[in-house]
């Protein structure tokens, strides 16, 4: 019976291509099969490194069959890599179905860390940092206003993440809820067009009210200060 093979979760760049690690690309590079969020996506990194293994799609839609299928190829020795279409897998992607069935099966998960989102705001904030609570993106209708009021008694950093669409509409409930909190809003960090905003919420619903915003963007939630 073959020996088992391993799962590497491997971060890739959140925007600019230069952000990877020496040993992610070695890992990527020597692997069996990748398993990737947007093979499109992600074709366009691996172009950039010459990296030709063979990538399957893995995702949220992915059926339990094919994650069994995944598996299957882990018990029989394969090595395969995770990524994300940017930055650090399993953290608001896809990863978690994949990796519980590697524990259960006693399948051995490497992590290969690198670029992260969170991490990146964090560090340039300005906001205390001792202490965070990272939430992911907040529901879209269910339960949504019932989280945000979750978050009324954190005396310590909130992290969140947030599309364009949605952006005033967030602000203004942090408002309603929260209170006039200080504000970090992170947007297309390490691409081309990267921007830092700071302020209040009440400051940063005026200023942004008539602009267009387009990208990824990182919300970074201070104390209530009062």
């Amino acid at each position: 019976m073959s020996e088992k093979g391993s799962l590497f979760v491997v971060a890739t760049p959140i925007g600019n291509l230069s952000d990877v690690t020496y040993r992610a690309i070695d890992i990527l590079s020597s692997v069996d099969i990748i398993l990737a969020e947007d093979t499109r996506k992600s074709s366009i990194f691996l172009k950039h490194y010459s990296i030709k293994t063979k990538m399957l799609s893995y995702h949220d839609f992915t059926s339990d069959e094919k994650i069994i299928s995944f598996i299957d190829l882990l018990e029989s020795g394969k090595r395969i890599a995770l990524i994300s279409d940017a930055g650090t897998p399993t953290i608001s992607d896809p990863g978690f179905r994949l990796i519980q069935l590697c524990v259960e099966k006693e399948i051995q998960c490497i992590p290969i860390p690198g670029p992260s989102s969170i991490t990146a705001a964090l560090s340039i904030a300005g906001l205390p940092t001792d202490r965070f609570t990272f939430i992911g993106f907040l529901p879209h209708k269910k339960g949504r206003v019932k989280k945000i009021n979750s978050l009324f008694g954190i005396d310590h950093t909130v992290i969140l993440f947030e599309s364009p669409h949605r952006l005033q509409k967030t602000l203004n409930e942090l408002l309603e809820i929260l209170g006039d909190r200080p504000v970090v809003i992170c947007r297309e960090l390490t691409k081309l067009y990267e921007e830092i905003i700071r302020g209040n919420l009440s400051e940063l619903i005026v200023e942004l009210a008539n602009k267009k915003l387009k990208g990824e963007f990182v919300l970074l939630i201070g104390k209530n200060n009062e």
